[in-house]
């Protein structure tokens, strides 16, 4: 495949799958199975880097606001010597700050089986099984009554409940973003703020993925030729990534998670079919 349509496939490919509720990892690995795709994370380790932090763009931009009060909370914990006064939307951004925390910490420590979860990405049933259970997720998110938790309401052990929910979706075919999101709405946040602490909690992993890889890209090395394309792709997933979050605050509002369940669904079946044939 030519180069650029390569970077343009893969940047519109992560950007869109990694925010929607339909699992990136689970797609890349049918089209590297079925399609024999080459491996973005072997053949082009620099890409797939940069593909990354794409997606970190699209949620510093369209969650910059959050994040900068944050930073601001953060910031003025320590120039109050550790006091936790401060206005209410100190205290939300502070509370959020330490849910976020608190919530990838099982992801680290799922991080120790990476090996053997890497391995399952070749395993097309096992990705179709996974899919069909993103599908049932997203399909229960649908029917969950309406909560009203945010920031300044949530408990901290919402946020383990979500952690767990987001070490599981290492598993290929599992969303991310399907899976936390679901376990936000059942532990009863509001929609939106399911939403959003969703994508804000993507950050530590992403930038977790980033630094980790970025060793080997660099050891790897690369074609000067193909800096431009893989900028063009980064670009391209930042784009598709910022289109992916607005459409997933829409649908959530909506409560039409239920299509994507049904895709889930359809693609699942689809690959634990193809999986008896390619034994």
């Amino acid at each position: 495949m030519n180069i650029w349509l390569f970077a343009a496939f893969m940047g519109l490919l992560q950007g869109i799958t990694e925010f929607l509720p339909v699992s990136s990892s689970g797609h890349l690995a049918l089209f590297q199975n079925i399609f024999g795709m080459e491996s973005v994370e072997d053949t082009h380790m620099l890409f797939s880097v940069m593909l990354h932090f794409g997606t970190l763009i699209s949620v510093l931009i369209m969650y910059r606001k959050d994040i900068f009060d944050m930073i601001k909370a953060f910031v003025g914990f320590f120039r109050r010597g550790g006091s936790e006064r401060g206005n209410g939307s100190s205290i939300g951004a502070a509370r959020l700050i330490v849910m976020i925390v608190i919530a990838t910490v099982p992801l680290i420590a799922i991080a120790l089986l990476g090996d053997y979860i890497g391995q399952l990405n070749a395993k097309t049933g096992f990705v179709g099984l996974m899919l069909v259970l993103t599908g049932g997720l997203l399909y229960v998110s649908d029917k969950v009554p309406k909560g009203g938790k945010n920031e300044k309401t949530a408990k901290y052990s919402d946020s383990i409940v979500i952690g767990l929910m987001q070490a599981a979706a290492t598993l290929p075919g599992i969303s991310r973003s399907g899976a936390t999101i679901t376990g936000g709405l059942i532990r009863g946040f509001d929609r939106s703020f399911a939403v959003k602490f969703s994508f804000i909690l993507s950050i530590p992993a992403v930038v977790g993925a980033v630094v980790l890889e970025s060793s080997n890209a660099i050891k790897a090395g690369v074609d000067p030729a193909l800096i431009v394309p893989y900028i063009f792709g980064t670009a391209l997933a930042a784009a598709a990534g910022c289109f992916a979050i607005r459409l997933v605050r829409f649908i959530s509002e909506k409560d039409r998670f239920r299509g994507f369940a049904y895709y889930c669904w359809g693609v699942g079946v689809l690959a634990i079919i193809l999986s008896f044939f390619s034994r």
